[in-house]
């Protein structure tokens, strides 16, 4: 039977091994899922959101263990773990206390004499969700799946092995029916044939994926194929954009937290700082004083620190400056010394190339219409965050593409509002109203 390892990415040694489910266990997690979205279906609201906020309780009672599990698997700070827990439990509040209004028909007038919108259960989501926020990207979507009625499949990156079955656990230990939640184990090698397989298959009746852009095409061109429907969420070159008229200070250190939470692996980490060339000096130096203040944490895999370390090297080759970083650090695990590049221009690795680690690249602009146009040059299009005195910052921040655009703040995801990119940030949202309508069939009603 194949195994799947984790390993502390703090010191390189093994955590834990797992069974890899097989064939016969691939086919048991999808039939009691499938069996249990039957029954799920035909619950009350009541039932299915009184789950959970039963989920909620026990993130609540368990922090500190799920803090700690997801600290070893994946390196991320404790203070922050402990953050994405309780974020967690939040997000399980927001959507046991708003999903009646965003599930309760709607009333359209017509010809008719009744005429409405309802949303149904579609059946079983299946999810494949990656390793940087282990506990919150499985939450942020199974609220929404179940609160709507569906039953939930997930495929976790093998790296968080152990926070995929805690989560399995916890819905079960809140009271969830048997196999309404399932935890699929797959050995990296065997996760692009395991996640074909699943889609597929008759019983699945939607995916939604976290990743990156190569998983995401892969899984949308099979449930294409399929015909059914996928929710992408993929990787990002945020913008983060500071003007002539910014608070410099503030700016900088938001910047900072904005690209180095999470040791900068996140989609939605600022990654390119595109800063007015009439405060750039003064933001740089704000920008590496604040860095020299951090504390290091691992990378996730010593494959990523390598990457990452190479699109520095090629960044520096081709013209870009290293003011501080730049270098692995000695000793165990897959720690990167926090990284600055300025003079960062199109064309460069840096600049074209999402950086999943912590490296920033700033870039010059000489105006308003070029600090747009260098924003707007990637492909990408999940958050930007842009600075500025209020009216001029929207006002600049409207002509840059995204998902969502933040003002004076950095990019965050809240379960009140949306979430989500354009371009080959993926399609569709998550969170709020319009990510629980995703999984459902928004059905019309009509009578004469």
């Amino acid at each position: 039977m194949t195994v799947v390892v984790t390993r502390n990415p703090a010191t390189g040694e093994e955590l834990a091994s797992y069974d890899a489910h097989d064939e016969a266990g691939v086919e048991a997690a999808l039939a009691a899922t499938y069996a249990a979205s039957q029954v799920w279906a035909a619950t009350s609201l009541d039932d299915r959101l009184g789950l959970l906020r039963g989920v909620g309780k026990l993130l609540t009672e368990r922090r500190e263990e799920y803090a700690a599990l997801i600290t070893a698997e994946m390196g991320k700070p404790l203070a922050e773990a402990l953050g994405e827990v309780d974020k967690c439990a939040w997000n399980c509040e927001v959507v046991a206390d708003l999903a009646p209004g965003w599930l309760a028909d709607h009333e359209i007038e017509s010809s008719a004499s009744r005429s409405w919108l309802s949303y149904e259960p579609i059946g079983v989501v299946f999810a494949v969700m990656p390793w940087n926020f282990p506990f919150w990207q499985v939450l942020r979507f199974a609220c929404a799946a179940l609160a709507a009625g569906n039953a939930a499949l997930l495929k976790h990156s093998p790296d968080v092995t152990g926070c995929a079955l805690a989560i399995e656990e916890l819905f079960a230990d809140a009271g969830a029916p048997a196999g309404l939640f399932r935890s699929l184990v797959v050995a990296a090698e065997d996760v692009p044939a395991v996640s074909k397989r699943v889609v597929e298959d008759p019983r699945i009746a939607a995916v939604t994926l976290t990743g990156s852009e190569r998983a995401g095409s892969s899984i949308a061109s099979i449930a294409g194929a399929a015909i059914k429907k996928s929710v992408l969420e993929l990787g990002g070159s945020d913008p983060f954009v500071v003007l002539a008229d910014a608070d410099v200070p503030l700016a900088a250190a938001t910047a900072v937290k904005a690209r180095f939470t999470n040791t900068g692996q996140s989609c939605v980490c600022a990654k390119r700082f595109v800063v007015h060339e009439d405060v750039a000096d003064e933001f740089l130096e704000h920008f590496v004083a604040h860095v020299a203040l951090l504390e290091v944490s691992p990378m996730a895999r010593e494959d990523l620190r390598a990457g990452l370390l190479r699109q520095v090297e090629e960044s520096v080759a081709q013209g870009a400056r290293l003011v501080t970083g730049g270098h692995a650090i000695d000793g165990p695990g897959w720690h990167v010394e926090p990284t600055v590049l300025a003079d960062v221009e199109p064309g460069m690795t840096a600049f074209d190339e999402e950086t999943f680690g912590p490296v920033a690249a700033i870039a010059r602009a000489r105006d308003d219409d070029h600090a747009v146009e260098l924003a707007n040059a990637t492909t990408f299009g999940l958050g930007a965050s842009v600075w500025g005195e209020p009216s001029h910052a929207l006002e600049v921040g409207r002509r840059v593409r995204s998902g969502a655009l933040f003002v004076n703040a950095m990019v965050a995801s809240d379960p009140r509002l949306p979430f989500g990119g354009i371009g080959r940030s993926g399609y569709g949202r998550e969170l709020s109203a319009e990510g629980v309508r995703e999984f459902t069939n928004v059905r019309t009603m009509v009578v004469a």
